[in-house]
């Protein structure tokens, strides 16, 4: 087995501890003006980036972006509340992976929920569900990418390959172990969303042959 570098995977495994999501306590209770609301999210996210000297979080084009592209509802006064900040989180995990598109579908129920009284499902409660699945959902993964460091480190293992081709070639099989994973499940994120789209548009059709009906009558 060539891959014998355990630093490589204890490196990976401990760049998942650095990933700092943010909980509905961390928020400011305070509407934020702009660069209030762009230093929060660079101070709290950065260095989860891949390249924290020179990554950008969030900036103001990419807001404006996302209110033209009807992702985020407008400012009020030109402050962003706690309801602002917590779809401007999903959508900063979200873009990562899907379409403009696709989060648009995904999201359009948590806009329905903006502003509303803490009585009722609103947003920060939305976010607290999905934060602590979040925190359970991290040790799988963990033994996930064990078993799949793993499974890499027996490829090529017989093949008439130096240890620093082989190690190289094992790295490969790794990643690509990764890459489909991602992979399968962005398909299955599509699939849903599809479903939801047709689901969706199957009502509104449905709505209008009923009003249509009515005006015969």
């Amino acid at each position: 087995m060539t891959i014998d570098n355990d630093d490589l995977l204890n490196s990976i495994i401990a760049s998942l501890g650095r990933i700092d999501t943010i909980s509905v306590e961390e928020m400011p209770n305070i509407d934020l003006y702009m660069d209030q609301l762009t230093t929060f999210m660079d101070e709290r996210l950065k260095k989860s980036t891949r390249h924290p000297e020179s990554d950008k979080i969030l900036t103001k084009t990419m807001i404006n972006n996302y209110a033209k592209n009807n992702l985020l509802p407008p400012p009020v006064r030109k402050k962003y509340s706690k309801d602002h900040l917590i779809l401007l989180i999903f959508i900063y995990y979200l873009k990562n992976v899907l379409s403009i598109n696709d989060i648009q579908t995904l999201i359009e129920p948590l806009k329905k929920r903006f502003l509303i009284s803490d009585d009722e499902l609103n947003l920060s409660k939305i976010y607290k569900a999905a934060y602590e699945l979040q925190g359970d959902g991290l040790e799988p993964i963990i033994e996930d990418l064990k078993y799949k460091f793993d499974k890499a480190a027996q490829t090529f293992d017989d093949e008439n390959l130096s240890d620093d081709e082989k190690k190289k070639m094992q790295i490969f099989s790794f990643i690509i172990q990764l890459s489909y994973d991602v992979y399968v499940k962005k398909l299955l994120i599509e699939k849903i969303l599809d479903n939801i789209t047709e689901e969706e548009k199957k009502a509104k059709e449905s709505g209008k042959g009923k009003e249509k009906q009515k005006e015969k009558k």
